[in-house]
């Protein structure tokens, strides 16, 4: 095989045209070609003036003799588990099913982990499957009345679902690739395998998550919607069993339990399980006119159909503090994410297309726990909760959630009118002023960031900008601690992914779901 690296496109072709591009430029004759696939597709606009496509292909030749000044590589082959002897028969090593709480990525994953190897798991959901789900979102968008059980935060997929579905980290695992490769096998369009920032979008992921679903109890795994973990049986120091509406007997249990399962949080605290509080961040969601961010991002001088452009954004202040953008939403909407009563969570969430005519992006602030109001490893939850709470009586205490054009906010004064940028967030807002419920550190911060962000991306300070109030929930202010075996103090239960703060996004936490599998697995053949 060989690799053809740094290969510049001006020029929107079709695969068949980019081929004949690439044997015509490197002087490959079509007919020894064997196979050829994309490797990497990424946009270059550092110039305005030269934006181009960059990229890189293997391609299978008869001869490759023939083409000495390419770079040959040796066959990838996904990683393997690294089991200590056979993994034959393994499956007579369990005696009773694995119990994986949560059917977010991170549970979904170890789900097809454990499936390869015949084990066939019951995976407990306090939410509904991601059709009926995504009924109980839309009837939330458009009424403001809000189901506490299957919402943004809870039920089939995650919270990820109900997002721009990014498949982007900043983990180096070789099982991202098998991440991808397994969201491809159940129906995610094939340039994830191969673009620099793939996405799904939430239209995607709903008909995805549901054939990852029907696969893995095709495959004798058990599915228990509607269901909440009330309870934990432990003797000796051992995972026995799991109480929800029944008794589930298990030995091992996978606690992919997700960031916003705060009653969860609080029964495993009180079972005895370690943890402890992390940094977290919060901040407002920011939403411009997609047009001034791809004029931004790639000038006027480009014939190409681009994609809706991207940015990531970051600075440090001198105290200490910095502020960054998160899961940005190119042609997005600002999403109504509240999984308790009382409470405004914003979040985004673009389809595939990115047709929008609005990009949105978090603007956080870090957060230590020498910012939280006590000692206890649950107090970020109760600093994210306090102000999602203010959030929702500024908005109205109505699920209206509390709005700022930026201008205004710079200037500490109540919004009075919207401008060019109208607010996508449903199932309303309220013209509010942000400063009255963020901490002082979080406001001053969020300014210096926004001015310093303006001198990147030209408008991103715009004062028709909108700022959309709060966004909490972007990392567990929990972790779960868990040995070198991935296992907690309690022996057989695995905590993971991102509500046990060991992930942040779709990606990470589908392949910490990988190794807690690969981790159950292990300690079974010992």
């Amino acid at each position: 095989m060989l690799r053809i690296n740094n290969i510049k496109i001006r020029k929107d072709f079709s695969k068949d045209e980019l081929l004949l591009y690439i044997c015509n430029k490197y002087k490959i004759l079509s007919n020894d070609i064997v196979s050829w696939h994309i490797v990497k597709k990424s946009i270059d606009a550092r110039k305005k003036d030269d934006v181009h496509y960059n990229y890189s292909i293997d391609i299978e030749v008869k001869n490759e003799k023939k083409y000495p000044k390419f770079e040959h590589i040796k066959n990838l082959t996904l990683p393997t588990i690294s089991i200590n002897s056979s993994l034959k028969n393994i499956q007579q090593n369990f005696k009773q099913r694995p119990v994986i709480v949560g059917a977010g990525p991170a549970g979904l994953f170890s789900a097809l982990t454990l499936i390869k190897y015949g084990i066939k798991p019951i995976i407990i959901e306090q939410g509904k499957t991601v059709e009926e789900r995504k009924k109980d979102v839309d009837y939330f968008l458009l009424t403001g009345k809000l189901d506490t059980h299957s919402n943004v935060q809870f039920g089939e997929g995650g919270a990820g679902t109900f997002s721009d579905g990014k498949l982007t980290t900043g983990i180096n695992s070789p099982f991202c690739k098998n991440v991808l490769e397994e969201f491809y096998k159940f129906g995610a369009p094939e340039q994830i395998l191969y673009l620099s920032k793939p996405h799904i979008g939430t239209d995607n992921l709903i008909t995805i998550i549901s054939n990852i679903r029907n696969y893995i109890i095709s495959k004798g795994g058990e599915f228990l919607f509607n269901e909440k973990v009330i309870d934990l049986n432990i003797e000796n120091n051992k995972i026995k069993s799991v109480q929800c509406s029944k008794t589930v007997d298990t030995e091992n249990l996978i606690l992919a339990i997700g960031h916003s399962a705060r009653d969860t949080f609080e029964l495993l605290y009180k079972k005895g399980l370690n943890m402890e509080k992390k940094n977290f961040s919060v901040g407002v969601r920011i939403e411009h006119l997609q047009d001034m961010i791809n004029l931004s991002q790639y000038g006027n001088i480009t014939k190409l159909h681009l994609p809706p452009a991207e940015y990531k954004l970051s600075c440090h202040l001198p105290n200490g503090r910095s502020c960054y953008t998160f899961c940005m939403c190119p042609g997005g909407t600002v999403m109504a994410s509240s999984s308790e009563t009382n409470t405004i969570v914003t979040n985004g969430m673009s389809t595939f297309l990115r047709n929008g005519n609005n990009s949105n992006s978090a603007i956080l602030v870090n957060v230590t726990p020498e910012d939280f109001p006590s000692f206890s490893p649950l107090a970020g939850i109760y600093f994210q909760k306090n102000l999602e709470e203010l959030a929702f009586y500024l908005g109205g205490e109505n699920y209206y959630a509390p709005i700022q054009r930026t201008e205004d906010f710079f200037n500490d004064t109540i919004s009075t009118k919207i401008g060019d940028v109208k607010p996508t967030y449903k199932p309303g807002v309220t013209l509010s002023n942000l400063n009255l419920i963020l901490p002082k550190f979080v406001s001053d911060t969020l300014k210096f960031g926004i001015l310093e962000f303006d001198k990147k991306l030209h408008g991103f300070a715009n004062p028709d900008s909108l700022l959309t109030g709060v966004e909490t929930r972007s990392s567990s202010p929990v972790r779960i601690l868990r040995n070198e075996n991935l296992m907690s103090n309690i022996y057989g239960i695995f905590p993971c992914g991102e509500g046990a703060g060991y992930a942040g996004g779709i990606m990470s936490a589908a392949v910490d779901g990988i190794k807690c599998a690969y981790a159950i697995l292990n300690e079974a053949n010992n």
